[in-house]
């Protein structure tokens, strides 16, 4: 067993229509973005525990059905969300933001 593990940093990834529509969101909300997927990249486990989060920010699975699957990442007190997934691969492990949205 080696020690190659590779960890945080992850890589990420956007889906281009979570993208275009995060470019769409007004400053403020984006700056919100980036400190909640900052945390995601940075952390040892990217489906870390609810309370390592700053305030404003909550993390649940989408379906509880499946926990290692595809996650929830609010922001902005609740007022929006970031559907994402981690792929664990040995090579090039990355998160992917797949949806993303505001009110």
């Amino acid at each position: 067993m080696t020690d190659d593990f590779m960890g945080p940093p992850w890589q990420l990834d956007w889906v281009e229509a979570a993208r275009t529509y995060r470019d769409a969101l007004p400053e403020e909300v984006r700056k919100q973005v980036r400190e909640g997927v900052t945390e995601l990249v940075t952390a040892r486990n990217p489906y870390l525990p609810q309370d390592e989060l700053p305030t404003g920010l909550y993390l649940e699975p989408a379906r509880s059905s499946r926990p290692r699957g595809p996650h929830i990442l609010a922001f902005d007190r609740g007022r929006g969300w970031l559907r994402f997934t981690f792929v664990h691969r040995a090579e090039d492990p990355q998160i992917v933001v797949e949806e993303i949205f505001w009110q």
